[in-house]
Order: structure tokens, then C-alpha cells, then sequence
């Protein structure tokens, strides 16, 4: 059921992002709007709306091991479990812009998410 339900965000999730975009405002970064217009539908303000433990908080990325550049990269590349795999839709530019981005607020507590 668990799957089913994953499997079913993540197609919302993709509809969503082809049917609505964020406005982009100029003090807005690149990372930033990377992320609002792929990863926010299940990521917004450093929340998994799919796995609630898996969030994109500090903590949770340290306890999972996606607490670098390099492995936030991966992830977003690659995907994994629930999460589907952007390599082949962002360049891979825009995923080390996210993967920063990603970091960053973290880092920040998602102060600005």
C-alpha cells in the first residue's frame, strides 16, 4: 500500500510540475528556483510530504548520510526509494545548483523554505 501510495505522489508530484510554475523573482537564486519548480511539490520548506522522517532538515540529511554537496548530487541524480531520478530531466549543472541550495538552507534551519 505504502508503495502504491509513493508511486502515486510521484506521479502528482510530476503533473503538478508540468501544469504549474513557480514566479520566478529576481533576488530569487538559480538553486532556488531548481528547486521550486522540481523538488518543492514533496520537498517545500525542507519537508518529505512521501517518507515524514526523510526530510532535507540538517539532522535527517547527517542521520542519512546526505549531508555533502556530492551526496545530495547523487540522490537528486539517481533518486532513490520514493524519490524519482532527475539526471536525465536537470543538467547536471542545475542539480549542483540545487544540491547547494539544498545544503545551504539546511544549514540556514530552512529559515527562507
Amino acid at each position: 500500500m505504502k508503495r502504491i501510495f509513493s508511486i502515486f505522489a510521484i506521479a502528482m508530484t510530476m503533473l503538478l510540475s508540468l501544469t504549474f510554475t513557480q514566479p520566478a523573482f529576481a533576488e530569487v537564486s538559480e538553486g532556488a528556483k531548481i528547486f521550486n519548480n522540481n523538488c518543492a511539490q514533496c520537498h517545500a520548506g525542507g519537508r518529505n510530504n512521501v517518507v515524514a522522517a526523510k526530510t532535507l532538515k540538517a539532522d535527517a540529511l547527517a542521520k542519512y548520510g546526505k549531508d555533502t554537496v556530492e551526496a545530495i548530487t547523487l540522490q537528486v541524480t539517481k533518486g532513490k526509494g520514493a524519490m524519482p531520478a532527475f539526471g536525465k530531466k536537470l543538467s547536471a549543472d542545475e542539480i549542483n545548483l540545487v544540491a547547494n541550495y539544498v545544503l545551504e538552507q539546511a544549514q540556514n534551519g530552512w529559515a527562507k523554505g
